[in-house]
């Protein structure tokens, strides 16, 4: 995939904006960005929601360009923007945010929910579906292998289909899920991620949130681990909400996407995740069109599927053949900066895996050397973000847009309205 320069659609703004809440900069200094999801905090400034909406422009020179922005409210209020385009290094640029009576437009991404799914879209373009209700597995096999809470089908832009769930070599895969597999709980074994051993699952429990907007769309999700095992009725060995957003960049030409992860667990004892090749983090199991002869991987330490397995990266390209108009597809795997054991450990199937055939299984696993114990009353986060192309994507465009996710532009602010 050669390096594009996505833009969205900006207007040329003549309107008569409303009262001035805030100036910032956004400085590149030492690295190049290209379209990058930034937020900035709102805590230090006057405004208030029932007063009109947020209005952000970008100053260049005379003009001024309309940008789309959406607010996330919470503990920290953050306005959300997209710094579309390519920002050199060693180059600024300046917004105004203001307060309007004018409602933004309505976005590209959409979510929709049914059939047991919630689907994000670009336009009527799905990006991904996320399996809320219990799906069983093919007749004549165990149903201990039922499952929610997970991410399949991952679509390409061009319409690939680059997940799999419920292989006959691996009933367990699940597209995209939080594989935690040998934990331990008061010196008892508890498996989440095989399945038919019986001792544990992960199941949906609700939604917390449901988002669209004309920056981001996505939701918070609330999984439990469930431990089969413990005395009297099965319990929660771990609640997990997960945070999945589709950001609105490239146009439809790319997807980008976060998927943030937090672990608390309510028991009194803890649960301890014991150090294993498979556990926790993101896991993916590739299409089945993938095999060792079509497929590849590579890191950004430079290793491949021959070595790759067990070594340390800050993100991993997982790409292969496909029926795309550019034939071939793929996805960019990013870790943050503030995960355990970063840069992550990985586990990456060998390429005579299932037989010789070579399918493909990737999965960061920040236990892969070390135990990671999990204290009751503490929240533990794991930060990832995917970009799914078609086409190829050199090593100089994965590492743009790492540094994007982990090491974002620096934001000053000139003036706000401090209340």
């Amino acid at each position: 995939m050669r390096l594009k320069l996505f833009l969205l659609p900006l207007l040329i703004c003549s309107l008569s904006f409303g009262q001035e809440l805030m100036r910032f900069q956004v400085f590149s200094e030492d690295l190049d960005h290209l379209n990058c999801p930034m937020g900035i905090s709102l805590d230090h400034i006057d405004y208030n929601q029932d007063e009109g909406t947020l209005t952000l422009v970008e100053v260049r020179g005379n003009e001024e360009i309309l940008l789309p922005c959406q607010l996330e409210s919470g503990h920290t209020a953050t306005l959300w923007f997209i710094l579309a385009g390519k920002t050199l290094r060693g180059s600024s640029r300046e917004f105004i945010l203001r307060r309007s009576t004018d409602n933004q437009a309505a976005g590209n991404l959409k979510l929709v929910k049914s059939y047991g799914k919630v689907r994000l879209k670009w336009t009527e373009t799905p990006i991904l579906d996320y399996q809320f209700e219990t799906l069983m597995p093919p007749e004549g096999v165990d149903p201990l292998y039922k499952r929610s809470g997970f991410i399949h089908p991952l679509w390409s832009p061009d319409g690939q289909e680059l997940s799999r769930i419920q292989a006959p070599d691996h009933y367990h895969h699940y597209g995209i899920w939080g594989p935690w597999t040998k934990t331990h709980i008061l010196g008892r074994e508890v498996d989440f991620w095989n399945l038919a051993r019986g001792q544990g699952t992960v199941r949906f429990s609700r939604f917390l949130s449901e988002v669209e907007g004309p920056v981001y769309a996505g939701f918070k999700a609330l999984q439990e681990h469930i431990d089969f095992g413990g005395r009297g009725a099965d319990q929660v060995a771990m609640n997990e909400v997960l945070d999945v957003r589709a950001w609105n960049v490239g146009e439809g030409k790319v997807w980008l996407i976060d998927y943030t992860t937090t672990l608390n667990t309510p028991l009194d004892s803890g649960i301890m995740l014991d150090a294993y090749r498979y556990g926790g983090g993101i896991g993916y199991r590739a299409t089945e069109l993938w095999h060792k002869d079509n497929s590849t991987v590579l890191t950004s330490e430079n290793k491949d599927r021959l070595n790759a397995d067990g070594t340390k990266a800050k993100w991993c390209i997982v790409e292969g053949e496909s029926v795309s108009e550019e034939g071939r597809s793929g996805i960019l795997f990013m870790g943050h900066t503030s995960n355990r054991e970063f840069p992550e450990p990985m586990r990456v199937w060998p390429i005579d895996a299932n037989g010789g055939r070579g399918d493909v299984y990737f999965e960061f696993c920040p236990i892969r050397h070390e135990d990671w114990s999990l204290e009751k009353g503490k929240d533990y986060s794991l930060k990832y973000r995917l970009l799914v192309f078609d086409g190829t994507l050199s090593p100089e465009e994965a590492e743009i847009y790492w540094q994007g996710f982990a090491k974002p532009p620096r934001v000053v602010v000139s003036y706000a309205n401090n209340p």
